[in-house]
């Protein structure tokens, strides 16, 4: 999940796109363009009988219009909601914390609000840590500013754990009976 347009590339709402842009380059793929206003790469992850076909999607949406689009994608694809991921920030998390988690409800998290009303809540969620802000700072404000400093040479290291956490996912299969990653 994240928000289209320069301004929103770096900040805390778009974790998850920047861990779909380093899926993309750890796999030496392309995003295309795709009618559902998404941009999508399609690649397998693995060898053999062993390997599965993956998909990988960035919404040119708005962080509240999510839903529509991955929809639109997801049945292009015929791919159910019991086998999409999606991977948004947390700020009920600390910072750099990664947590697995299938169905549930939104917490306030107006992107996956708009993912519920688009499927149910059974999709695979890769909760991002992004800690709350300190003080009385709006959460709203905090999620669309850039991370601090510190944050930022942290950054590098939670985006290649959070594209390890979507290849754990899909190698296991969506079992989360199975999962040691939660960090």
């Amino acid at each position: 999940l994240g928000n289209p347009g320069d301004q929103y590339a770096a900040t805390r709402h778009n974790v998850g796109q920047m861990v779909i842009d380093h899926l993309v380059k750890r796999h030496s793929i392309k995003l295309a363009s795709h009618k559902s206003r998404t941009s999508i790469a399609a690649y397998k992850l693995g060898v053999g009988v062993d390997a599965h076909p993956v998909i990988l999607a960035k919404s040119h949406s708005y962080m509240n219009e999510t839903g529509g689009p991955v929809k639109a994608l997801a049945n292009f694809y015929s791919v159910e909601p019991a086998k999409i991921i999606v991977l948004h920030d947390e700020l009920d998390i600390d910072f750099a914390a990664i947590r697995l988690k299938q169905g549930g409800g939104d917490n306030g998290h107006n992107g996956l609000k708009s993912m519920t009303s688009a499927f149910t809540a059974n999709y695979f969620r890769i909760r991002l840590g992004i800690g709350r802000p300190m003080g009385q700072q709006d959460p709203a404000d905090f999620v669309l500013k850039q991370f601090s400093k510190v944050e930022k040479a942290e950054l590098p290291l939670f985006i290649d754990r959070g594209a390890d956490a979507v290849e754990f996912l899909i190698e296991k299969g969506l079992d989360l009976s199975q999962s040691k990653f939660n960090s």
